[in-house]
């Protein structure tokens, strides 16, 4: 298992990355994996905690509680370090907003380590619009 490290900084959707508005439940962090609040608004997942285990998508910028974040459901985000070679599997980690190459507590796929035409490695994400982590 290898945490994938992030730039907040440098997180950014691709311009055909499908991305939608929320308001966070929570601080969130650019970057973070995100879930569903049953409130409509998204905050923080964590594949080691009871009702944050699930994937929503990825955090395009910092907020506050109550604050507007941008959240990328599906495609390319960049910013992040990724391990691994083109395909590897990422998943949601037990580290609160994290992702890893290996399975959490909990697994939930999240997205694979893709590699651009110049070689640099990013993130392909995919929001599992009805799964059903329990």
């Amino acid at each position: 298992m290898t945490a994938i490290s992030l730039t907040a900084a440098k997180i950014a959707a691709q311009l055909d990355t499908i991305t939608r508005p929320y308001i966070a439940a929570e601080a969130i962090t650019a970057g973070q994996a995100v879930y569903a609040v049953t409130t409509g608004t998204v905050g923080v997942a964590d594949a080691n905690a009871s009702g944050k285990q699930q994937f929503f998508g990825i955090a395009l910028n910092a907020a506050s509680t109550g604050e507007a974040v941008q959240v990328a459901h599906k495609g390319v985000v960049d910013g992040f370090a990724p391990a691994g070679n083109a395909g590897t599997l990422l998943y949601l980690s037990d580290t609160v907003g994290g992702l890893d190459t290996g399975v959490g507590t909990m697994t939930v796929a999240v997205g694979k380590v893709i590699v651009l035409s110049d070689g640099t490695k990013t993130i392909y994400f995919d929001t599992q619009w009805i799964a059903a982590w329990a």
